[in-house]
C-alpha cells in the first residue's frame, strides 16, 4: 500500500477533542511529527510534554511539540478542532457566527504559511466550518474534509451490532446529511455482511420500529453524554485518528465525511455528510447511493438548512 511520504500532522486546538485525537495517535505507529497549535501557547507546550512522556510505553515514535502556524508549511494534514462550544441558551445561529470568525482567522494563517496538504475540520457546526475552511484557504475542495457524520455512523454501527449480536466491523450502514438533528439513515442501503437489515429483521421476526429507535438513540447520544459528563470527545478523537490514517495510508476507504457537493445528490455549493472514498489526495470521489423519496426529501431539507446559514451568516463574514 502506497503511503504519504511526509507524515507530519498539525493539530489546531488542544481542548478535549483535540487532545483525545492526539492521545489516540500514541496507540499506533505511522506519524513522524505531531505539532500542537493553540491560542493558549502554554497549554500546547504542557500537552506536548505530557504526551511525549508516554512515548517510551507507546507503539509510536512521533516527535511531539508545540508550534505555530508556520509549522503548517510542510505538513501533510492539518486537523482543526478549535472553536467555541455552544453555551446554554445560545442559538445555533449565534454559534455559527462566532465560530465562522474563529475559523476564518485560523485558516488565513494556515493559508499564509504556504500549506498545500489536506485540512480536516472537526469544529462545530462541522459542515459549515468545513465550508469556511475551504473558502478561506482556497484549497481544492477535495482537500478540505469535515468529520461530518463519521462519529454518528460509528455510533449507528455500534448500536446495530449490539442489537443483532454481531461484530460492528460487519455492519455496513451510514448516517447521512448534516451532523445534527436533520441527519438520517438510508435503511435501504444498510447491511450486516451481505444481508440487508430489513431482510434480517423479517427472518428474526423483529420489527422495523426497533431500527427507528436505534436511530433515535444515535441522534440523542451526544445530548445524553453531554448531560452526564459535560462533553463528548473520545469517540470523535478516534474517528479523526481513523480518518487521518486512511489519508496517510492511501486506503481508498469509504467514510461518511463532510464532502463538497457538486450535484451528486441534487445539491451543490455546500459541505455535508455523505459516503466518500478517502485516500492520499483527500476525497477521491463521492459514493452515490440512490435514495428513495423520503430519504431524498430529508437530504434536501438538511442541505437547504445549511445553504440558508451560508447565505445569511457565513458568506457575509467571510467577505468582511
Amino acid at each position: 500500500m502506497k503511503t504519504v511520504d511526509n507524515r507530519k500532522v498539525v493539530l489546531v486546538g488542544t481542548g478535549f477533542v483535540g487532545m483525545s485525537f492526539a492521545y489516540s495517535l500514541l496507540s499506533q505507529p505511522g506519524i513522524d511529527e505531531l505539532v500542537l497549535v493553540d491560542v493558549a501557547k502554554d497549554k500546547a507546550v504542557g500537552e506536548a510534554m505530557d504526551l511525549s512522556h508516554g512515548l517510551p510505553y507507546s507503539s509510536s515514535k512521533m516527535h511531539i511539540y508545540a508550534g505555530d502556524y508556520s509549522d503548517c508549511a510542510d505538513a501533510s494534514i492539518v486537523v482543526i478542532t478549535a472553536g467555541a462550544a455552544q453555551k446554554p441558551g445560545q442559538t445555533r445561529l449565534e454559534l455559527t457566527a462566532i465560530n465562522t470568525r474563529i475559523m476564518k482567522s485560523i485558516c488565513e494563517q494556515i493559508r499564509d504559511s504556504g500549506f498545500k496538504g489536506i485540512i480536516i475540520v472537526a469544529s462545530n457546526p462541522v459542515d459549515l466550518m468545513t465550508y469556511v475552511a475551504q473558502k478561506v484557504t482556497g484549497l481544492p475542495k477535495e482537500r478540505v474534509i469535515g468529520s461530518g457524520t463519521l462519529l454518528d455512523t460509528a455510533r449507528l454501527r455500534f448500536m446495530v451490532a449490539k442489537y443483532f449480536d454481531v461484530n460492528s466491523t460487519n455492519v455496513h450502514a451510514y448516517i447521512m446529511g448534516e451532523h445534527g438533528d436533520s441527519s438520517f439513515v438510508p435503511w435501504m442501503h444498510a447491511y450486516i455482511g451481505c444481508k440487508s437489515l430489513r431482510e434480517l429483521l423479517d427472518e428474526q421476526g423483529k420489527d422495523f420500529s426497533d431500527l427507528l429507535q436505534i436511530y433515535q438513540d444515535v441522534r440523542n447520544a451526544a445530548y445524553e453524554i453531554i448531560e452526564k459528563k459535560k462533553a463528548t470527545y473520545y469517540g470523535i478523537g478516534l474517528s479523526l485518528n481513523r480518518l487521518v490514517h486512511a489519508i496517510l495510508n492511501n486506503e481508498n476507504a469509504i467514510m461518511t465525511v463532510s464532502a463538497y457537493q457538486n450535484n451528486e445528490y441534487g445539491k451543490s455549493g455546500l459541505y455535508i455528510g455523505v459516503p466518500s472514498i478517502v485516500n492520499k489526495k483527500g476525497i477521491r470521489e463521492i459514493v452515490h447511493l440512490p435514495l428513495n423519496e423520503v430519504d431524498q426529501a430529508k437530504f434536501d431539507a438538511s442541505c437547504d438548512n445549511l445553504l440558508g446559514l451560508i447565505h445569511d451568516t457565513i458568506d457575509p463574514i467571510i467577505n468582511e
